[in-house]
């Protein structure tokens, strides 16, 4: 349990000071920024505290919303409302709760007061949840928004997709997501890095290829070898793309034509990189987001061509020269990592997926003619919607089939975020963490065209 010590008055004010920043952060999200957004705002001093607060807050904002109506019926000011709704929920019983329940109730009444609301209503209410926790939570038992702490129109999408998981994707999505390193093989191997991790007295085990999970998360500039660029923060199921794009060793031959068409971070790029000898393009139509891909290829020691444009216009950035590979990593919803992302379930709409699926298409159709007769492309999603799955594959081939120009190979489609997913890799010890949920699916040209 993260305490702060009752005789810390400083360290006590500084709770104070990051539930109101917390708070402000959860009425940015319901307005619509994204958490990542909101807190690149903040000062680097109370960042991690304000992120590591808000990640609870978002897991269980379904349950602290359904507390606040039943507590207080007529809804309070805005910013009082967020206040309320965070210390409600760090106060929810779930699992190891951040602080001890007075520390918290205490906090929240003083950052009230320090803000100039109302404070008598705050302690009211958070005094009275505690003395009757309880009966509170088994009467919202039959709440489904408190019950799975998810949008309803969310909770319905799943049931219908995942008829005998959709209760154990939603559990999974409010659990702590594992710390998944991927191995650049150009530097180190699996099997030596694993070594490497032991001999400094951390605990990790290998969970594919050239997977390593840590058993407890450390910031990344604490990860041995990261800041020289023998590994990167990427789940498991994420490194699964390279190699179902390149395919057997030697299939593609250095200098290969490859596209890696959404590629802004730059893991998957990289991760081709690492595996082949590539003449690649990195394309992504947001300029903001390239240098990042220039500043993870550059710790790695790796070199890629390095665009802005947008996919689904090839006539903007291409040279007319076919592909011997894409990897369309589209744009989605995703629904696979909001244990990495919890706002994301609360920003997102029911239309959203519909207009989701519509230019996951566009990009499809409008990159297949890029690809040359033989070659390979190896769509993903990071959604465990069908809709934005296995729905667009099928629309895909229908509309390509009768040109028998398309053939769909091996690839494990659908995978969910839970641990008996098997795909992420051979061997995968017993007890290895759940990766993100995401969908593959690898198409080959044939003919000449």
């Amino acid at each position: 349990m993260s305490d702060a010590p009752p005789a810390a008055e400083a360290r006590s004010l500084r709770l104070a000071e990051l539930l109101l920043l917390t708070a402000q952060a959860l009425q940015a999200v319901e307005a619509g920024r994204s958490l990542d957004a909101v807190l690149a705002g903040v000062a680097p001093a109370a960042r991690p505290g304000v992120q590591a607060l808000a990640f609870h807050v978002l897991r269980w904002l379904g349950s602290a919303r359904a507390l606040r109506r039943r507590l207080v019926a007529r809804p309070p000011p805005a910013q009082l409302d967020a206040l309320l709704t965070c210390a409600l929920a760090l106060l929810w019983p779930a699992g190891t709760p951040p602080y001890r329940e007075h520390t918290l109730v205490d906090q929240a009444v003083r950052a009230a007061r320090g803000a100039g609301l109302a404070s008598a209503l705050v302690n009211a209410v958070l005094r009275r949840f505690v003395r009757e926790r309880d009966a509170l939570v088994a009467a919202l038992q039959g709440d489904e928004l408190a019950q799975w702490n998810h949008p309803p129109w969310w909770i319905a999408r799943l049931r219908t997709d995942w008829p005998q998981d959709w209760q154990a994707v939603l559990a999974a999505d409010n659990a702590h997501p594992p710390l998944t390193l991927r191995v650049n093989v150009r530097r180190t191997s699996t099997a030596a890095y694993a070594a490497r991790l032991a001999a400094e007295g951390v605990a990790a085990q290998v969970v594919g290829p050239s997977a390593v999970a840590l058993t407890q998360p450390v910031p990344v500039a604490r990860i041995p070898g990261f800041a020289q660029g023998e590994v990167s923060v990427q789940d498991a199921a994420a490194q699964l793309a390279a190699p179902l794009l390149l395919g057997a060793p030697g299939r593609l031959g250095p200098g290969a034509r490859v596209l890696d068409a959404c590629a802004a971070p730059g893991g998957k790029t990289a991760h081709l990189l690492e595996l082949a000898d590539l003449d690649l393009l990195a394309l992504d139509r947001d300029p903001q987001r390239l240098p990042r891909v220039h500043e993870t290829l550059a710790r790695l020691g790796l070199a890629a061509r390095i665009v802005a444009g947008d996919a689904g216009e090839p006539a903007a950035w291409w040279d007319g020269l076919p592909f011997d590979a894409i990897l369309l990593d589209a744009p989605c919803s995703a629904s696979g990592i909001v244990r990495r992302h919890p706002d994301v379930r609360w920003l997102r709409r029911a239309r959203d997926i519909d207009a989701l699926a519509q230019a996951q298409s566009r990009l499809l159709d409008a990159l297949w003619p890029l690809l040359a007769p033989g070659g390979r492309l190896l769509y993903c999603t990071c959604s465990v919607f069908k809709a934005e799955g296995e729905g667009r594959i099928d629309a895909f081939l229908q509309r390509h089939g009768p040109e028998a120009d398309v053939c769909r190979l091996g690839a494990p489609g659908h995978l969910l975020p839970l641990a008996d997913n098997s795909e992420v890799g051979a061997d995968v010890p017993a007890g290895a963490p759940a990766h993100d949920g995401f969908f593959y699916a690898l198409l080959e040209k044939r003919g000449t065209r």
